[in-house]
């Protein structure tokens, strides 16, 4: 018989979006934006809302579920979109994450893996760190056998200034337990996600 089991993510954070928009008004107006020109008058709160938005992760209820099968080969979730922020200037970073473990005596609800993904990407971030909170999170409350994470990520920041560097493709990789130590294992992920040996 399955027992279920959740672990409570709770994310409480007060956003002041009323002082964000005075001060995104402030801000724009600094920088020599007319806001009283025509589709700019509602800017400001539009930014505060946006940012808001990608600075807030949903809450979510982690379920995980015994192994009853004994289930012991790799579970893997491709393309998890990554919307996030980078910390350095505050413009998005946008790509997929590919997460996979080894179960032990745990499963995982599928849809908790791109939870995950959300919590650690809604908020101001690098994408290495990124990478390895996700890994370090799911190894600390799963307790599988081994865990992988990959990201691949376009960063607006060297896109859209500094060296401008449009279409480069930012990748980073977290490999814990089996999939860290074992060759043949992390061999295996990196196929199946799809993204060759590294």
């Amino acid at each position: 018989m399955t027992v279920e089991a959740e672990l409570r993510i709770d994310l409480p954070v007060e956003r002041d979006v009323v002082a964000a928009e005075r001060a995104a008004t402030a801000f724009l107006e600094a920088l020599g934006v007319d806001l009283s020109a025509p589709g700019l008058a509602e800017t400001p709160g539009r930014m505060a809302r946006a940012y808001a938005e990608m600075l807030t992760p949903r809450d979510f209820v982690m379920t995980t579920f015994d192994n009853d099968e004994g289930y012991d080969e790799l579970v893997l979730a491709k393309a998890i979109p990554v919307r996030s922020v980078c910390e350095h200037h505050l413009l998005p970073f946008v790509g997929v994450a590919h997460v996979g473990y080894l179960p032990a005596q745990r499963i995982l609800g599928l849809s908790k893996l791109a939870r995950v993904v959300e919590m650690f990407a809604h908020r101001p971030q690098v994408q290495e760190r990124l990478t390895k909170q996700i890994a370090d999170w799911l190894s600390m409350h799963l307790h599988p056998r081994g865990v992988g994470v990959v990201i691949e990520a376009d960063h607006m920041c060297m896109s859209l200034r500094g060296v401008r560097a449009t279409g480069a493709r930012t990748v980073t990789s977290t490999l814990l337990g089996t999939l860290r130590d074992d060759a043949r294992s992390r061999a295996e992920f990196f196929a199946v996600a799809g993204i060759g040996a590294r």
